[in-house]
């Protein structure tokens, strides 16, 4: 099963969202083809009404703890209640693009 399948999996299990989208934003970053660890997640569930950003974005985490133990590297969460989702436009800005990280040709020496 994918990283993006399994993201899913346990999304759908522990919030029940009303809305997910999970991309794989891998090829966009200087990883090797087929890499699967840069993700943007985006996720909308009456769980997260109560909860602040910090302690959303702490959930996902924990949820998570094992895909990032297995190679998950970067995780964009926009993570709304219903009624923020809605005042949103249910939308979500786009990922800027990758500035090359560590690679040897993007480093300034």
């Amino acid at each position: 099963m994918s990283r993006k399948n399994r993201i899913e999996n346990l999304v759908n299990q522990e919030l029940v969202p009303v809305y997910l989208n999970v991309e794989d934003e891998s090829g966009n970053h200087h990883v090797p083809e087929g890499a699967q660890t840069h993700f943007k997640l985006t996720v909308v569930s009456s769980r997260f009404t109560d909860l602040s950003k910090i302690a959303r974005h702490r959930l996902l985490n924990q949820l998570f703890k094992e895909e990032f133990e297995l190679g998950l590297h970067a995780l964009s969460m926009h993570l709304f209640a219903p009624d923020e989702w809605e005042r949103r436009g249910n939308t979500v800005l786009n990922s800027p693009a990758c500035k090359g990280g560590f690679n040897k040709e993007h480093r300034n020496t």
